[in-house]
């Protein structure tokens, strides 16, 4: 199964539990990415902060086994985390979700706009260069509101940055 395969399953099953997770952060970033990004772990964060006990009973029924923080399964290098939630940037919620249809289910995740903003949010805070780099692979691929990115960098206080990466990204797409 490819990330965002066993992503859904495993979102799918938790459902079917009563969880409810979003995947987000690094295999968001690949999948909007087409790819062009690689990441192992799977972020599902727990939307409802469900005791980790019930989470972990639900993994095990599909074959995961927790090591530290982690989940891992034998058929998969990816490994499954699940951040405690609200789910949200900064500190402010996030209100849309996308959905992708897959073999193994639908798979709920943070919309290419919110993937954006996350990894802009550590460019910004904690001048991660390899964020800022993600941010521009998902721009240059998928459609995101630049409009919200600029109003939501503009109340950060962050506008040079945000005019950094909007550069980047023209950069990018002239050059493809």
């Amino acid at each position: 199964m490819t990330q965002a395969e066993v992503a859904a399953y495993v979102q799918n099953h938790l459902k079917r539990r009563g969880i409810t997770v979003v995947l987000s952060g690094g295999a968001a970033v690949a999948i909007y990415s087409l790819n062009k990004y690689v990441s192992r772990d799977i972020d599902l964060v727990n939307s409802y902060a469900v005791e980790r006990k019930r989470i972990r009973a639900a993994m095990e029924e599909i074959g995961f086994r927790e090591i530290a923080k982690y989940f891992h399964h034998p058929q998969t290098s990816h490994i499954v985390e699940f951040p405690t939630g609200p789910l949200a940037i900064d500190d402010e919620p996030v209100e849309q979700l996308a959905t992708i249809r897959l073999a193994t289910g639908n798979l709920r995740l943070i919309t290419a706009t919110d993937c954006v903003r996350d990894r802009l949010a550590a460019y910004y805070f904690w001048d991660d260069r390899s964020s800022l780099e993600q941010a521009v692979l998902v721009a240059c691929q998928k459609r995101v509101s630049m409009t919200e990115i600029r109003k939501w960098s503009t109340k950060l206080g962050m506008l040079p940055k945000f005019e950094s990466f909007r550069r980047r990204v023209a950069g990018s797409r002239r050059a493809s």
